[in-house]
């Protein structure tokens, strides 16, 4: 009973917003760049070869265009809403209701070629708030735990995921800020593993996914996640559809979890 009452008062904690000073949102937003886009500006706003949406910032959140109905969830509507609420300025026709200007990969090159002036005030705003990017993934962080448990079906489960999801954050009673990191990316990089459409064949690949298949006999903690993330996208690859030949991001897939 004592331990049970120790966990629910540690993830209540992660009802707050994870506060980061601005030396950890850097050093937070330069991992998580770096892992996006090489940490190179000309991929702040990238559409992927093979996909339907374009990739925006330091998270490469995804953004569709007016009508474009996804599986995955569309993310930097979320930002610029968060940003919206902290008072920063954007350009005056961008909102958290704005669909992406550009209905096509290729719209989106000849706007980027060209430099139309949307194109450079979004890449501008972009730039300039990558604190604000970093701050935002940990706020989703935050949410991400009390999101995850709503989904769960029994108080074992909810206990199980609870000490794995701070066994990664914590380090001697002190949030890690590897942990921090790991958890932030992985968030950003492939969901919360909640919603149904995030899944091929019902098997999803979030942060939940991760949790519940990781070895907690592992002595590297941050290995044992890693080494789960990577089991849980080889599923994901082998259950999607193969016109979206999935397996090609393997590759890049690893190095990024090598990094954890």
């Amino acid at each position: 009973m004592r331990y049970i009452l120790i966990l629910l008062i540690i993830s209540n904690t992660l009802f707050a917003d994870i506060k980061l000073s601005q030396k950890d949102a850097l050093y937070i937003a330069k991992k998580v760049w770096q892992n996006e886009g090489a940490g190179l500006d000309k991929y702040l706003i990238h559409w992927n070869r093979g996909e339907d949406f374009a990739s925006i910032g330091i998270g490469h959140f995804i953004w569709f265009s007016k009508g474009h109905k996804e599986r995955f969830r569309e993310v930097f509507p979320m930002y610029l809403q968060f940003v919206a609420q902290k008072g920063i300025k954007m350009p005056s026709w961008l909102t958290p209701q704005t669909p992406l200007p550009w209905n096509s990969s290729k719209e989106l090159a000849k706007a980027k070629k060209q430099k139309s002036k949307k194109y450079r005030e979004l890449f501008k705003f972009i730039k300039d708030t990558r604190r604000y990017q970093a701050e935002f993934m940990a706020n989703r962080l935050t949410k991400a735990l009390p999101q995850i448990l709503k989904t769960l079906n029994t108080q074992k489960e909810k206990e199980l995921i609870t000490k794995r999801f701070n066994n990664i954050l914590y380090k001697n009673g002190s949030i890690d800020k590897r942990g921090l990191y790991i958890l932030i990316d992985y968030t950003n990089f492939k969901g919360e593993g909640t919603l149904k459409s995030e899944r091929y064949k019902g098997q999803g690949w979030g942060l939940l996914q991760v949790l519940e298949n990781l070895n907690p006999k592992a002595k590297n903690k941050y290995r044992a996640f890693a080494n789960s993330a990577k089991k849980m996208l080889l599923r994901r690859v082998k259950n999607s559809p193969k016109a979206r030949g999935e397996k090609r991001w393997t590759k890049g897939w690893n190095i990024r979890l090598d990094s954890y």
